[in-house]
């Protein structure tokens, strides 16, 4: 008698002879692990943190976010409107009630809109731009002035109608665009729908300034203790600007920010694993009845994965502390690993009892049967998981260590507890599946076609090695996350824009000089699309600038500074009825150089406005909403510009401390912004403009290049641990089965149905990302137990009157592989991508896992075939 056999020998009758202790040792840790767990498990869904901080990329990292602190974790508010005017309203709007709620926000700005800039504008601009602006405006003083006069839609309609006689004097170059912004103005409000006449982009057409979007950045307050950090402050954002939106229709505001994008990822993923895991188990539990035929068999199992999974999260617990985005799926691995351990030792006894052994003596026989061949499967499985601790990838690392420990967890329980189940609940009347309804040629399949299928698997492996070249990784963390969620849609948005993408990259200096000669070279790289650094703050050419300026104020001052902007109401009807006779006079004699088209379109919408006019309900709100929809944004337009006309000269050291910080910090370390030229949600121009920028500053940091290093560093994760698992597990399987053709008869339809999972993934469209490259080592680690398994009924249990399919070893491995595959599957109905393609990239890999144990092991070995099979 082997050590081995003595040793679950002993353990067969202690387990028997003690039954109530271990089961009340079980539940007292089990009861443990829960009060444990409940208050010192949470869940780091930081992003960073992924990846080990000793990479030379996190460290440059570190370094940026110690100098400017300002933006690291930030949430970022995509404010979208209509017209300039509503959208830099809207951004200070936002940001006054972010400012009124510091409980939940440490600061909040908008980069490119403050007091200073506002007074500096139009220094920004160019020297033809402003010209081009001073032009406009100096057409349009006699406009402005009578408006300043007469704030009303009467006033409005009388100044049209002599620019309209005297097209050479008044607002001769926007008077076009203003005519259409009315008319589409009466248009709108005919029918209800919102409308403002942008007053900016009449009087400044085609500037870079009339930016309809603008970006508010808060730094939120982090609750480092809660299973959700920032949940208080997402809160508070997503109600303030659900509240914004209702008071000011049009607008759009949008959360994002990686902080913004870790949160609903954490939301998504905590939701979808638990109707994952209550999905898996549920749907484990309907197989596992199909395998067993028996209640008590399923009530056993049930209560020894419970616990086995509470045991592992206590561990969780005591040896990491938290879960991160990755390893918060050990729920569903341990369901469908832990299984197998309590599907083969129930199938075993179950077997023994059929033979009519005593319910001790079935347990004692099934632990002596099957409690090698499961301590080898722990072992094997765990060295899947294990192969990944020492990687630099912290993410799997944590999830390698804590499935990896869960595999001896669910040994023991299935070694220690579920026996003592099985002796208290002791199955009666145990009969023989039938087998009988099988035709005879799928029991002999594996051996009576070997040549056949030997033969096509050569042909399939060939075939798929021509897939290879097209197997890729996605290192873009974007892209593993729920492609719905609003934060990932507003990201991605922002990633097409040249000057607001979140993705752009960060240099740092230690002098002013160096910053001015990097920024030079950078421009020069055609990815990139320009930088910003605190010289750049300052405008260039201020003395010219300053002299138009200068004769803009004398020429617009007085008039600006007698705006009245209280909004007078005016006799609708009559102003419309008497423009519109205006209108139709201009049309009859053809003396205008206003195109026909767009007099006659306003001509017609002031009818249409009128006949809605008499039938609405309430007339009077009606021409309010035409008289702010046409006048409403015009004295915002007017306060900008009067800010704008007192700029005056400032170099660099009269920037505002506040915006001075933000490019220089405390330390005197400068900071240059990179932007991108390109769409960067293109892998291949997130990759070039990852890599030019390193050719000339090698430690540029931002979203790029830690997404590149990240890559390289998984994919060298991924190649060590698939190596050194397959390397530990060969030599294992070699020392077990003293066999070098046994130990390939285990590993090559491993290696075959991996190559397989990949060719799926490729036609699929699923490339490998940082969640589901797990699947390649973990399917070496899992897919050996059924090796073993098979391995071991075929030369060693097998009788010679006896098919494979039909023993209770083949039914384990089979059932074994269902549950595991479905519990695999429910992860693919998570929102969050990464997971739910790694559930479906295990599930494909277990498929085919099963398909080569069951089928192609037997077919390559020395068995022969059994013509006349008898029922076990």
């Amino acid at each position: 008698m082997s050590l081995a056999t003595k040793i679950l020998t002993w353990q067969g009758c202690m387990v028997t002879r003690y039954s109530w202790l271990i089961i009340s040792m079980a539940l007292l840790l089990t009861g443990l692990s829960i009060y444990y767990a409940k208050d010192h498990l949470g869940v780091n869904n930081n992003s960073s943190e992924m990846l080990s901080p000793d990479l030379p990329f996190q460290k440059n990292f570190k370094r940026l976010e110690t100098a400017f602190p300002q933006d690291t974790n930030a949430i970022l508010f995509v404010v979208d409107t209509p017209t300039p005017e509503e959208t830099a309203i809207a951004a200070s709007n936002l940001l006054k009630r972010l400012e009124n709620n510091s409980d939940f926000f440490e600061s909040s700005y908008i980069p490119d809109d403050n007091a200073f800039f506002r007074q500096q504008a139009f220094l920004y601009l160019s020297t033809a731009e402003l010209d081009k602006l001073a032009s406009n405006l100096t057409d349009a003083q006699p406009f402005i002035g009578y408006l300043a006069q007469n704030y009303h839609l009467q006033g409005l309609f009388s100044i049209l109608t002599e620019a309209l006689e005297n097209e050479d004097s008044i607002i001769s170059q926007s008077l076009p665009a203003l005519l259409t912004s009315i008319s589409t103005a009466l248009e709108k409000a005919a029918t209800g729908a919102y409308y403002h006449v942008s007053w900016q982009e009449i009087l400044n057409p085609n500037s870079a300034t009339n930016k309809t979007r603008r970006i508010v950045i808060a730094k939120p307050w982090v609750n480092y203790q809660s299973m959700m950090p920032v949940d208080a402050a997402i809160a508070k954002a997503r109600s303030v600007s659900s509240q914004l939106m209702h008071e000011m229709p049009g607008s759009n505001i949008r959360i994002t920010g990686d902080i913004a994008l870790q949160h609903e990822e954490l939301e998504d993923i905590g939701d979808g694993a638990v109707l994952s895991g209550i999905g898996s188990l549920l749907l484990v539990l309907a197989i596992l009845f199909r395998c067993f035929r028996s209640i008590k068999l399923l009530l056993a199992t049930l209560i020894t994965l419970l616990m086995g999974l509470t045991l592992t999260a206590g561990f969780a617990a005591i040896a990491i502390g938290h879960l991160n985005v990755i390893s918060v799926s050990f729920a569903a691995l341990y369901i469908g690993l832990g299984v197998d351990f309590a599907i083969h030792m129930n199938l075993h006894y179950r077997a023994q009892l059929v033979k009519q052994q005593s319910n001790e003596d079935a347990i004692k026989k099934a632990l002596q049967s099957v409690g090698f061949s499961l301590f080898l499967c722990a072992l094997t499985t765990s060295i899947g998981f294990f192969a990944f601790v020492p990687t630099d990838y912290t993410g799997v690392s944590e999830l390698g260590m804590i499935s990896g420990v869960s595999m001896f967890i669910g040994l023991a329980v299935s070694m220690l507890v579920l026996p003592a189940l099985l002796t208290l609940f002791k199955l009666k009347d145990a009969k023989p599946f039938n087998t009988a309804v099988q035709p005879s040629f799928i029991q002999t399949l594996p051996f009576r076609y070997k040549k056949t299928i030997r033969i096509s698997t050569f042909v399939i492996a060939f075939s798929c090695l021509f897939v290879i070249p097209s197997i890729s990784f996605d290192s873009n963390p974007i892209d593993m996350r729920n492609p719905k969620a609003t934060t990932v849609i507003a990201f991605k948005d922002l990633l097409k824009s040249k000057t607001d993408s979140p993705y752009a990259l960060y240099a740092l200096s230690q002098n002013l000089e160096a910053t001015r000669q990097l920024s030079v070279e950078l421009e020069l790289l055609p990815s990139v699309h320009g930088t910003i650094n605190l010289e750049s703050l300052v405008a260039n050419d201020q003395d010219e600038k300053l002299y138009t300026i200068e004769d803009l104020a004398l020429i617009l001052g007085p008039q600006l500074s007698q705006f009245n902007a209280r909004l007078a109401p005016s006799d609708t009807v009559a102003v419309l009825t008497e423009f519109n006779a205006t209108l139709a006079n201009f049309l009859e004699k053809q003396n205008s150089s206003i195109n026909p088209k767009i007099l006659l379109e306003l001509s017609a919408n002031i009818d249409k406005f009128l006949a809605a006019l008499e039938q609405f309900p309430e007339p009077v709100i009606l021409a309010q909403n035409l008289d702010n929809s046409i006048l409403g944004l015009l004295p915002y337009t007017i306060t900008m510009l009067s800010q704008g006309l007192s700029a005056y000269q400032f170099g660099i050291n009269d920037i505002p401390e506040q915006i001075r910080l933000q490019w220089l910090s405390p330390t005197g370390i400068y900071r240059t912004m990179i932007m991108p030229e390109q769409n960067l949600n293109i892998p291949e121009n997130l990759k070039q403009f990852a890599e030019q920028v390193q050719s000339i500053d090698p430690s540029a940091v931002g979203m790029p290049v830690g997404d590149q290093a990240s890559g390289k560093a998984v994919v060298g994760a991924f190649q060590q641990a698939f190596a050194s698992s397959l390397l530990i597990i060969g030599l294992l399987l070699l020392y077990i089965l003293r066999s070098i053709k046994k130990t390939l008869l285990v590993i090559a339809p491993l290696l075959l149905a991996g190559l397989l999972t990949c060719t799926v993934n490729v036609f699929l469209g699923i490339p490998f990302n940082f969640a589901n490259i797990i699947a390649l080592p973990l399917l070496l680690g899992m897919g050996v137990d059924s090796g073993i398994h098979i391995m071991h009924c075929l030369h060693e249990s097998l009788a010679d009157d006896q098919n494979l399919l039909q023993t209770s070893t083949a039914r384990g491995v089979m059932f074994s592989s269902i549950t595991t595959m479905s519990s695999f599957i429910s992860l693919a109905f998570i929102p969050h991508f990464g997971i739910s393609s790694m559930g479906i990239t295990l599930a494909v890999g277990i498929s085919f896992t099963l398909l080569c144990t069951l089928i192609i092991l037997p077919a390559f070995s020395s068995r022969t075939i059994q013509l006349e099979p008898k029922t076990q």
